[in-house]
């Protein structure tokens, strides 16, 4: 299966609701659901190479998916951008689910997907189809290190515009070399949905996503992110789900210490480190997808 299929799910806010997109592999009546949730500014067609590796591993008992958080793909953008925030997408994520009907649940969240993995594992009261019994945290946990936010805010939202997908690609790279190696045709293969036809006549290409997102990300101060923590940890140590904690060995964003004292309490993470890589891995290369696959298809 080379593509996937392209779903909806229309999610209530208080402004009428929208519609998030979601992208699935695999049979859709199988009962074993891998959900594969992206970073900050990226979208669910960052998973294609391990959806595709994660449907042969399981066969028909497998379906992958993979959905563009809202505002983000193909997803709506929402009216309130203050809505850009973790309580609405974990509660987007619920009624996903409940359209889905899991009898098996796993998660792999890439950095901001992993968060919201994170709130769901944690909270074991939430009205899950079945409970998340593997969760994959890709480069995140319950500590984000302050300059990572910083990093992040120096380009999130800016207005871009690229004339070519080439073009895109260069300049995405700049911003995303600490994904670490990847060969030009996979990193064109990760670029091209990143980014859609303007509408206005000035033409050429920008960015997938709605520049709003970054109105609530920029609000947040360093008081209120390490207040956060608190609540984060304790959302960990909650935590039941067997889980896998991977980390980019150069990553500015989880550090070593975090990564490790992950390794002691809550769930007990069991923690692989990919050298050469900063913040995130993108699960495309085969050491990282084996290291995946392995861990979600494994014995107990």
């Amino acid at each position: 299966m080379s593509e996937p299929t392209l779903n909806y799910v229309s999610c209530p806010d208080a402004n009428g609701g929208h519609r998030m997109a979601y992208w699935q592999w695999g049979k859709p009546q199988a009962g074993h659901v891998v959900m594969c949730v992206h970073g900050l500014a990226r979208q669910g067609r960052d998973f294609d190479v391990l959806a595709q590796a994660l449907c042969a591993r399981g066969g028909d008992d497998v379906r992958v998916v993979c959905p563009d958080v809202v505002g983000r793909g193909r997803s709506d953008w929402l009216k309130d951008p203050m809505g850009y925030q973790l309580p609405t997408y974990a509660a987007d994520m619920l009624v996903l689910l409940q359209q889905l009907q899991p009898t098996t649940l796993d998660w792999v969240g890439t950095s901001m997907g992993g968060l919201i993995g994170l709130g769901l594992c944690g909270q074991p009261d939430l009205p899950l189809p079945a409970p998340i019994r593997r969760l994959v945290l890709n480069d995140v946990g319950p500590v984000v290190q302050w300059q990572a936010i910083e990093r992040i805010g120096t380009y999130l939202g800016q207005p871009v515009r690229f004339q070519s997908l080439e073009q895109a690609a260069d300049a995405l790279w700049v911003l995303s070399s600490s994904f670490g190696p990847h060969t030009r045709e996979q990193w064109l293969a990760l670029t091209r949905p990143m980014i859609k036809p303007a509408t206005d006549a000035a033409g050429g290409f920008v960015l997938h996503y709605d520049p709003a997102i970054a109105l609530p990300f920029k609000a947040l101060t360093q008081e209120a992110a390490t207040q956060g923590e608190a609540v984060l940890w304790r959302l960990y140590d909650a935590i039941h789900a067997k889980t896998l904690l991977i980390r980019g060995a150069q990553s500015d964003l989880l550090s070593l210490e975090t990564a490790q004292a992950m390794t002691q309490r809550g769930p007990k993470a069991r923690l692989v480190e990919f050298a050469g890589v900063g913040h995130a891995p993108t699960l495309i290369a085969p050491d990282q997808v084996q290291v995946v696959s392995d861990f979600l298809f494994g014995e107990a």
